[in-house]
């Protein structure tokens, strides 16, 4: 089995979104930049914490920050996300592939009939 970096890019994507917070974060994004006090204020936590959680997006490479002014704006990343979904495709045709069977042995199965 190959060996795979301990602290892979993917690993980093994969702990940042293990968060259901963070993953909020991510939804709420996809709607636009925001400020991160227009974050803050969404979440029922105090605002270093919201920064934390930022930061470990920003860290995972899922967000992007730029200043205007005095203002910090966070923006969503999609290339992780394709390189996770890239990661994830032979998963899904593997159980794509087991519930086709599963279909098929229940459309076969004699049993049926008798229900």
């Amino acid at each position: 089995m190959p060996q795979r970096a301990k602290s892979s890019p993917t690993d980093r994507v994969f702990a940042a979104l293990s968060n259901p917070t963070r993953r909020d974060v991510l939804d709420l994004l996809l709607d636009g930049p925001r400020a991160v006090q227009e974050i803050a204020e969404r979440f029922d936590m105090a605002r270093p914490s919201v920064s934390e959680h930022l930061r470990v997006l920003l860290d995972a490479g899922l967000v992007t920050e730029t200043r205007q002014g005095r203002h910090r704006i966070y923006a969503v990343v999609p290339e992780p996300l394709h390189d996770l979904q890239s990661w994830l495709a032979p998963y899904e045709r593997f159980w794509r592939a087991q519930l086709a069977g599963l279909r098929s042995y229940l459309d076969e199965d004699p049993s049926e009939e008798n229900r």
